[in-house]
């Protein structure tokens, strides 16, 4: 994990079905260190760290013997409930952040409003949904927990693509550098709320 981070959360939640424990640094350089149990799903959330220079370390156990669709939706709600907390009060933040990323045949449209107000929009479907046995359905249930978690309205939209894993990376990479952008302090406005209604 990078040094000097002034926006951090540590976050854990146990259930019956998953026990997750999660550090995050808004202010990173993108190191993480990442344990789900589902390599496909690790290999997707390094990615979000190292695109958003976010620092991560997430360690997770969950019952993958039953289904991947536990852990991938907790994760979501822990790594939302950790930026809810890390970013505290929003002072400063520029609150809207948007991405179109591309990623070989696929290109996908990320749009996030970090401001109280949970929202999913979610268009992306491919011609093949699984990568190995990753349903990439999963993608859709991840981004809900995470907009519920974090209170996000969040669009996301694949314009076009065919190949699963690389329409999943560009909705994971979307997310991130639009998250980047959301999060970051506005130096013209640091002690504002990004808001009239004088709170979000």
């Amino acid at each position: 994990m990078a040094k000097n981070l002034t926006r951090l959360a540590t976050v854990a939640r146990k259930t019956a079905e998953t026990d997750i424990v999660l550090t995050l640094g808004v202010d990173g350089t993108g190191v993480s260190t990442i344990e789900t149990g589902v390599p496909f799903f690790d290999h997707m959330l390094t990615l979000f760290a190292k695109h958003g220079l976010f620092d991560l370390n997430l360690k997770a156990k969950g019952d993958v013997d039953v289904d991947y669709h536990h852990t991938v939706e907790d994760v979501g709600l822990v790594l939302g409930q950790a930026f809810k907390e890390a970013l505290g009060d929003k002072l400063g933040i520029r609150r809207y952040g948007f991405f179109l990323l591309p990623m070989d045949e696929s290109l996908a449209r990320v749009v996030v409003d970090v401001g109280g107000r949970p929202h999913l929009v979610y268009e992306a479907n491919a011609p093949t949904m699984f990568v190995r046995d990753f349903n990439i359905v999963l993608v859709k249930e991840f981004c809900r927990a995470f907009s519920n978690a974090l209170g996000a309205n969040l669009h996301v939209t694949l314009i076009y693509g065919e190949e699963p894993h690389h329409v999943a990376e560009a909705i994971f990479k979307g997310l991130a550098r639009a998250l980047d952008m959301a999060t970051q302090i506005e130096p013209r406005a640091a002690d504002q709320l990004p808001s009239t209604k004088g709170k979000i």
